[in-house]
């Protein structure tokens, strides 16, 4: 008996058209939504599983299809919809978090890209693949962070890179487990 689940769904549903995949954008952006909701608070930047959902939409969307979920996603923040772990707006991707969010687009990409060209085949690849996508978040979310609030190199880090370290090793871990169990 085959696998049921969601990279099931993704690669054997022929997805055509613009409908389609606009739909599927629309649903990859709520599960951000939802994983943005999921949170231990912590100033500046809080802990949330957007990351864990930005990493499984990589794996199992694609580079394209994920990438595009996530700018989805930041638009209908952009646009006042509730969708980010604090609420919504324009502000909100001006503030401390905002380099982040910015990054979701390019770390979906990544992943997918990276799972397109074989990544899930082990699990060594795919928690490596995926905890990449995770570090590419701070590619642009630290620099910001140390801009928007005044910060050195030392000082941004600690607040915005080490108090995260071991959440995202459990959440490349935890989608791992999923890519594993359901195959991307």
């Amino acid at each position: 008996m085959e696998t049921v689940g969601a990279a099931w769904l993704v690669r054997r549903v022929p997805v055509r058209g613009r409908a389609a995949r606009l739909g599927l954008a629309l649903l990859g952006s709520l599960a951000l939504a939802l994983f943005a909701k999921v949170q231990v608070p912590f100033v500046p930047v809080p802990l949330t599983g957007q990351t864990l959902g930005l990493l499984l939409l990589g794996a199992f969307f694609g580079s394209r299809l994920a990438a595009g979920a996530a700018v989805l996603y930041l638009v209908e923040g952009a646009l006042g919809l509730p969708v980010f772990a604090r609420g919504g707006g324009l502000g909100y991707l001006l503030g401390p978090t905002g380099g982040y969010l910015a990054a979701f687009p390019l770390a979906a990409f990544l992943v997918g890209w990276l799972f397109e060209r074989g990544a899930g085949k082990s699990t060594l690849t795919a928690f490596l693949a995926l905890l990449l996508g995770a570090a590419a978040v701070y590619l642009v979310g630290l620099p910001w962070l140390g801009l928007y609030l005044g910060l050195g190199v030392r000082k941004t880090l600690a607040l915005g890179l080490f108090p995260f370290v071991a959440g995202d090793l459990t959440k490349a871990a935890l989608a791992t487990l999923a890519v594993r169990r359901w195959g991307a």
